[in-house]
């Protein structure tokens, strides 16, 4: 047995990554062999992503929505935006509401729905832990990456993160105005010729790590040797990452004028719930606007863990509004909170529109944005019928304009007098083949992501395809 000290090296990782995580903002974890060719290809041959900017971005509405009020009843273009869903008519030609998608190995869950939403990975213990599969904002972001300071951008009002690597971990979301601004616009502590002496400093570091570990893993049993190999993985992913950087750190920052700095850096409590929805949305128009990334998502909040909103008169979190046993004040209240999302998603897709980027495209012409839910509605965990609004990514080959349904063919119409005839719809899928993944296949190939398949996809939905 080798004199290699596990602990030892396991707590020089942690401080070595919690360092390069202070000045990175920690990294993207593509680690495995297909995701390093899928980048090695886009560098060797970067046309797909080098002429304009293809944009996605992904915002999760925790819980699901009050299916009674929120679901519009007609399909085509004539349809009728929902009470919740007014605020959106400024966009109707930019905007497709979707009904009926669903994910298969999200039926039944309760509170695991977020973190699948954009994986579709089956949800299970096997080996005590659950193991989740790549991100389609990750996979996008393999793409992009070569062109862009940060491959992507993880934030979350509340919650954890929707982004996964390709390894099947959750990566780190943040969440303060002025953490986010600083990461994207702030100046290196100390120059930039400091901040490559500390980032050579920590490629040694890495470099001793992952000598010990390769020597360590041949003495260890199968079982050891997997969960070591998601430490280095990670290690190895931080090396490349620390390159990249270190690359960066000699191409300026865009400047930002001093008004915006002082608006986006504000210490805004979390009980001025609009105040700090529409900072973090200015916050994505600006890294979006200056080229920073081009792949962004947003957890508004986690199935057990979402915002109180004080200044509409809702001070139960929507995680408690959700199980609302069908009491009618609670129910009133939960659609509420269901168009005080969907004003803020009106809200970040009006910035978006206004700024005016070459040959008369608008910034949301040249961006997806897919807004919704891996619960159709909380109380008895109904994970069919998912609420779901994509916007934007005109110049991308979308169309917009429609309402799209995979429930009408089958049931004809609505019925939502009976509340228990429509959470049946939202319990179990109408439509078998209605894939969420469909959709989440759709949008990586307008990102130039060289798939013919994601999750359990059976086709991509042509009905958006301009």
């Amino acid at each position: 047995m080798s004199h290699f000290n596990f602990n030892r090296w396991r707590i020089n990782r942690r401080h070595a990554l919690r360092g390069l995580g202070a000045t990175l903002g920690l990294p993207l974890l593509n680690c495995m062999d297909s995701g390093q060719k899928a980048v090695a290809k886009e560098q060797e041959n970067p046309g797909a992503a080098a002429g304009k900017p293809k944009r996605s971005v992904f915002v999760y509405i925790p819980n699901g929505v009050n299916t009674l009020t929120w679901q519009i009843e007609k399909a085509g273009a004539d349809y009728e935006l929902s009470a919740p869903l007014k605020s959106l008519e400024a966009h109707r030609q930019q905007i497709t509401p979707i009904s009926g998608l669903h994910h298969p190995n999200g039926l039944g869950q309760a509170h695991e729905c977020d973190k699948i939403w954009l994986t579709a990975a089956k949800i299970s213990q096997e080996g005590g832990a659950f193991r989740n599969s790549v991100s389609a904002d990750q996979m996008m972001a393999e793409v992009t990456s070569p062109h862009t300071r940060f491959s992507s951008l993880e934030l979350a009002i509340t919650g954890g993160s929707l982004a996964w690597s390709r390894d099947g971990i959750p990566l780190p979301s943040e969440r303060r105005p002025k953490q986010i601004f600083d990461r994207l616009f702030g100046v290196e502590p100390g120059g930039a010729e400091t901040a490559k002496r500390n980032l050579n400093r920590r490629g040694s570091v890495l470099d001793t790590l992952l000598e010990d570990a390769d020597s360590f893993r041949k003495q260890i049993g199968a079982e050891d040797r997997n969960k070591l190999d998601e430490y280095l993985h990670a290690v190895r992913d931080v090396e490349k990452r620390t390159q990249r950087s270190y690359e960066w750190l000699d191409i300026p920052k865009p400047s930002v004028a001093a008004e915006t700095k002082t608006k986006l850096t504000r210490d805004i409590p979390q009980t001025d719930a609009g105040d700090y929805y529409r900072t973090i949305y200015d916050l994505m128009v600006l890294a979006l606007r200056t080229d920073m990334t081009r792949v962004i998502t947003c957890m508004s909040g986690s199935e057990s863990n979402g915002l109180a909103i004080p200044e509409i008169g809702v001070m139960q979190t929507r995680h408690e509004l959700s199980h609302h046993n069908g009491d009618p004040e609670q129910l009133r209240r939960l659609t509420q909170t269901d168009t005080f999302l969907a004003e803020q998603l009106s809200y970040f897709l009006s910035q978006l529109k206004s700024y005016q980027e070459e040959d008369d495209e608008t910034l949301l012409d040249r961006t997806m944005v897919l807004f919704g839910s891996g619960m159709a509605y909380g109380h008895s965990h109904g994970n069919a019928n998912l609420p779901m609004v994509l916007a934007g990514g005109a110049s991308l080959g979308l169309k917009h304009g429609q309402h799209i349904d995979f429930n009408l063919p089958k049931i004809e119409t609505y019925n939502l007098d009976d509340a228990r005839s429509h959470y049946g719809v939202c319990s179990r899928p109408v439509d078998s083949d209605a894939h969420l993944s469909n959709l989440l296949l759709t949008m990586v190939q307008k990102m130039d992501v060289p798939v013919d398949s994601f999750g359990d996809s059976n086709g991509v939905i042509k009905e958006i395809l301009g």
